[in-house]
């Protein structure tokens, strides 16, 4: 009974930040900093699913500038937690055929996030061209999920290197973002389900590595976000 009604309520919630954001959107069209007022209203549900979520900023967040952000990609609860972290000026890249998803594929083109066609290798190559071109000459920053899919309990996945070529193209830090585990965490049927932390780490300079040693940076990325979320999950568990 109570999933049903969190169910409800949730999707209740999730149609009307998808008009109403869209109808803000259209007005500030295209504006950079909309996906992240976006993410934030949508962050703001997590006391619908029982989760006290924690959000680690560094201090001086707000001055790191031009940036590419890269996030763990574990499930739908992603939209609850880790997005509350998405920063001004900041857009997404997602795949093209997110457009059509009722409600939500309007808000995610309106606010401007950069659409792949993530089948199409060449263009998908391309398109991170574009992204590197973009962040200078837009002055924005973009979120990206390295590992290309949810995880779904797979742990960290390998890193695919689109986000660290684009990182190294347009000549900004990589700046990881990480969340901790939340599969097989949440009962849609329980009250509680506990906390999550999301956590933005230090930025990471990029300028010693590039086209040749790009792997490089993508596995030095995946090796400290893993150790964190394992550091943030055993936090978890020793207040628990």
């Amino acid at each position: 009974m109570l999933k049903l009604l969190r169910a409800t309520v949730v999707i209740f919630c999730c149609i009307l930040i998808c008009i109403f954001g869209s109808i803000y959107s259209f007005i500030r069209f295209k504006n950079p900093s909309n996906v992240g007022i976006m993410a934030r209203w949508f962050g703001r549900l997590h006391p619908l699913f029982g989760l006290k979520v924690e959000h680690r900023f560094p201090d001086n967040a707000e001055k790191i500038g031009r940036c590419i952000y890269i996030g763990n990609h574990q499930n739908n609860y992603d939209m609850v937690t880790i997005s509350y972290m998405v920063m001004p000026r900041t857009v997404s890249v997602g795949k093209k055929s997110l457009i059509w998803v009722p409600f939500f594929g309007l808000l995610y083109w309106v606010t401007g996030n950069i659409l792949i066609e993530r089948e199409n290798r060449t263009k998908a190559h391309g398109t991170m061209n574009e992204v590197a071109r973009r962040i200078n000459d837009d002055n924005l920053s973009v979120w990206m999920f390295p590992e290309g899919t949810r995880s779904r309990g797979r742990g960290l996945l390998p890193f695919k290197t689109g986000a660290f070529h684009a990182a190294i193209a347009a000549g900004v830090p990589i700046v990881p973002v990480v969340c901790s585990t939340t599969h097989n965490k949440i009962d849609l049927n329980r009250w509680d389900n506990g906390k999550v932390i999301c956590e933005m780490l230090a930025p990471i300079d990029i300028s010693g590595y590039d086209k040749d040693n790009v792997r490089e940076l993508a596995a030095y990325c995946h090796e400290l976000m893993a150790k964190r979320i394992a550091e943030l999950d055993a936090e978890i568990a020793q207040q628990s």
